[in-house]
């Protein structure tokens, strides 16, 4: 018995199999991420280029015979990404203000006992967007009006390819937000 495993422990044929075979699912693990991760960039990249491109067609306030303004920002965000992102997983939000610095800031209000600094039911406030409603930001949905500052947000949903990202991300797949503030021209 002794001189059988003599004989083995002399023997190298299949050692690199066996090294392999320790090695490899780490190996792809780290190559897979490495893939994903360059793709989850190739697309933040995508989207910032589109929302950029989204504030330039919308600034002009031009619009294609046939066209709204609306769709064809919509377009541009389309003809931007169609190579690469799934124009139906896309969210385009787009507020605007009368100023940059209103960009975010919730609507004015008259804050009544207890005095708490936030907006309670029932305290007056100036309807800035005109929706009927006290708002935690002030701007108006849409495209603006000449001379207005438009906040463009592009929102994609990226979903996870390697199964494991589920466990390092709490999540299979992660929301990519671009934005842009631009003021429109006198058009």
């Amino acid at each position: 018995m002794r001189r059988l495993f003599d004989l083995f422990r002399r023997r190298n044929e299949g050692a690199t199999a066996v090294e392999f075979a320790l090695i490899a699912p780490a190996f792809f693990i780290v190559m897979w991420g490495t893939v994903e991760a360059g793709m989850l960039a190739l697309a933040s990249t995508l989207l910032e280029g589109a929302v950029r491109e989204a504030g330039r067609a919308g600034i002009t306030g031009y619009a294609p015979v046939g066209q709204t303004r609306d769709q064809y920002v919509k377009d541009t965000v389309k003809k931007f990404t169609a190579n690469f992102l799934d124009i139906n997983k896309i969210t385009i939000d787009t507020k605007s203000y009368s100023s940059f610095g209103n960009v975010g800031q919730p609507e004015s209000f008259v804050d009544r006992s207890p005095f708490n600094g936030t907006y309670d039911a029932g305290e007056s406030f100036t309807d800035t967007n005109g929706n009927g409603k006290w708002d935690s930001d002030q701007g108006k949905t849409g495209l603006g009006d000449p001379g207005d500052v438009v906040v463009y947000t592009l929102t994609y949903k990226w979903d996870f390819f390697a199964g494991y990202a589920k466990e390092i991300f709490g999540a299979p797949s992660v929301n990519l937000i671009a934005s842009v503030a631009v003021r429109n021209e006198p058009f």
